[in-house]
C-alpha cells in the first residue's frame, strides 16, 4: 500500500472511531431521569432479564445479556421470533425486559410484547425513536437515536448499534454498583478465565505454614542468618505471644554486614524493620502482591486477624500459583 493509500486508510479509520464518539456522547448528555428509572426496574427484578432484539439489534442484545449476566444481573437473549415458537417459556412473571430497536417498528417485536405485555412484564425500551410504537408500549424508554451512521449512505448501522451498545453497558454497571457486585463476585462467575483464576486465590492457598520462620528480638543474629538462608530470605520477629513485632530481609542482613565486621553478635531487635507490612489468610492473592510490589518486598508475614503469624507468604509461590 503506497503511504497516500495508507494515510487515507488511517483517515478514514479516524473518522468512524471519532463520529462513534460523538454519538455516544450525545446519547450521554441526553440520558436523563428515564435512566434512573429503568435502574430501578431491573433492579427490583426477582427473576431474569429478558434481552431482545433483531438484526445487529439482536447481536448487540446477546452482548447486554451477557454483560448483565457476567456482573451479577441474571440475564437471557430471547430471539423475537423464536419467542412465538416455543421459547417464550423461558420467560417468567417475575422477569423484566430490555428491548432494542433502532426504528422502534419491527414487526417481529411486537408479538413478543404482546407476550410480555400478557405476564405483565415491565419493558425498558433501547430505541433510536423515542416516539414510536416500541416506545409506547415499553414502561421506560431509553433514547439511543444517534444523527448519522458512520458507513455511508448508511448502509448498515454502525453509531446507531455503538450507542445501543453503551447504553446497555451504563445500565449493567450501574446495577453492579447498586448491588455492591464486588471483584470476588466476578471471580466467582469468571472461574475459567485468568482474572478468576487471580481473584480466586487467596493467601490461604499459597502461604507457608509449616516451619514458619520466626525468631525473638533479642536473639543474635548469628540465629537469624540460618534462618535466612533457609527460609528465601525473610524472618519473623515475633514476642513471646507470638505477635509480630518486625522483619528482618536477606537485605538489612547485607547492609548490617556492610556497617560492622561483628554482625553476628548483633541483637535481631537492632536490625528488623519495626511495624512491617503484613497479611491476612483470607486476602486476595493480588492484593498481597500490589502491596509487595508497593513496598519492593519479596515476602509477607500472615496474621490471624489480629497479631499472631499463622504463616510467611511468598511472591515467587504467588506468581506460581497464577495470582499475577
Amino acid at each position: 500500500m503506497a503511504p497516500a493509500d495508507a494515510a487515507d486508510a488511517v483517515e478514514r479509520g479516524q473518522r468512524v472511531l471519532l463520529l462513534e464518539a460523538a454519538a455516544i456522547r450525545r446519547v450521554a448528555e441526553r440520558l436523563g431521569p428515564s435512566f434512573a428509572d429503568a435502574l430501578r426496574l431491573l433492579a427490583a427484578v426477582k427473576g431474569r432479564v429478558i434481552v431482545s432484539g433483531l438484526g445487529k439489534s439482536g447481536l448487540i442484545a446477546r452482548k447486554i445479556a451477557a454483560t448483565f449476566t457476567s456482573t451479577g444481573t441474571p440475564a437471557t437473549f430471547l430471539h423475537p421470533v423464536d419467542s412465538l415458537h416455543g421459547d417464550l417459556g423461558v420467560v417468567g412473571r417475575d422477569d423484566a425486559a430490555v428491548l432494542l430497536s433502532k426504528s422502534g417498528a419491527s414487526d417481529e417485536l411486537f408479538g413478543l410484547i404482546e407476550q410480555l405485555k400478557r405476564f405483565r412484564v415491565p419493558i425498558v425500551a433501547i430505541t433510536g425513536a423515542p416516539d414510536s410504537l416500541l416506545a409506547r408500549q415499553a414502561d421506560v424508554v431509553l433514547d439511543a437515536g444517534v444523527t448519522e451512521e458512520a458507513c455511508p449512505e448508511t448502509l448498515a448501522p454502525t453509531a446507531s448499534t455503538t450507542a445501543a451498545l453503551a447504553l446497555g453497558d451504563a445500565l449493567a454497571v450501574a446495577l453492579l454498583e447498586d448491588k455492591g457486585f464486588r471483584r470476588d463476585d466476578f471471580a466467582v462467575l469468571h472461574p475459567g478465565g485468568s482474572l478468576g483464576r487471580k481473584l480466586l486465590v487467596r493467601v490461604r492457598d499459597v502461604m507457608l505454614t509449616r516451619d514458619v520462620p520466626t525468631l525473638r528480638p533479642d536473639r543474635p543474629m548469628r540465629e537469624c542468618v540460618v534462618l535466612l538462608a533457609k527460609r528465601r530470605g525473610t524472618v519473623a520477629i515475633v514476642n513471646d505471644q507470638g505477635a509480630l513485632v518486625g522483619v528482618v530481609t536477606a537485605g538489612d542482613l547485607t547492609r548490617l554486614m556492610e556497617r560492622t565486621d561483628r554482625f553476628l553478635d548483633t541483637p535481631v531487635a537492632d536490625v528488623m524493620t519495626r511495624a512491617p507490612k503484613a497479611t491476612t489468610p483470607d486476602a486476595l492473592a493480588g492484593t498481597a502482591i500490589g502491596l509487595m510490589e508497593k513496598h519492593g518486598i519479596m515476602a509477607l508475614p500472615v496474621l490471624d486477624g489480629g497479631e499472631t503469624v499463622v504463616g510467611m507468604v511468598h511472591l515467587h509461590d504467588l506468581m506460581k500459583a497464577g495470582a499475577a
